[in-house]
């Protein structure tokens, strides 16, 4: 096995409408729904980052249970959640304009179907739910 390894792409994500769900993260991220289920619309979706080093895979799941935000004894668990980074944002010296950008892509996803999840639990984070109900946390990046 010498020379041999492996590498994580990224996670195939359970949903609804996978169709639905990979043009919301492509939006998002700046990627590419790259290819879907024609035959069965709604079925599976992959996206591709720019550079084609990373991806997101949506699979429907049938019945699909949103999970609850937060845990809930005894409800559907969210199994994992995504970390967005928000990069590009103004200096620490410049806090009022960091903010207003880093809440302007809250507002994008908002727009594109996410909501702010009730519990918020760290300052410097934004905790959303998909268009399909999965947790995902923006956080100031690079």
């Amino acid at each position: 096995m010498d020379g041999v390894r492996t590498r994580l792409s990224g996670p195939v994500i359970g949903c609804g409408d996978a169709w639905e769900l990979a043009e919301f993260y492509a939006s998002i991220l700046g990627w590419e729904v790259v290819d879907r289920s024609e035959k069965v619309p709604g079925a599976w979706a992959l996206v591709r980052s720019p550079t084609g080093g990373h991806k997101l895979e949506f699979q429907r799941e049938e019945p699909f249970v949103p999970p609850v935000w937060p845990t809930v004894p005894g409800q559907q668990q969210m199994g994992m959640h995504l970390d967005i980074g928000v990069d590009g944002l103004p200096p620490m010296t410049d806090m009022e304009r960091r903010r207003k950008q880093f809440l302007e892509v809250v507002e994008l996803a908002k727009s594109l179907g996410a909501r702010l999840a009730e519990h918020q639990p760290r300052p410097a984070v934004v905790v959303m739910l998909d268009p399909a109900g999965h947790p995902f946390c923006l956080f100031p990046g690079h």
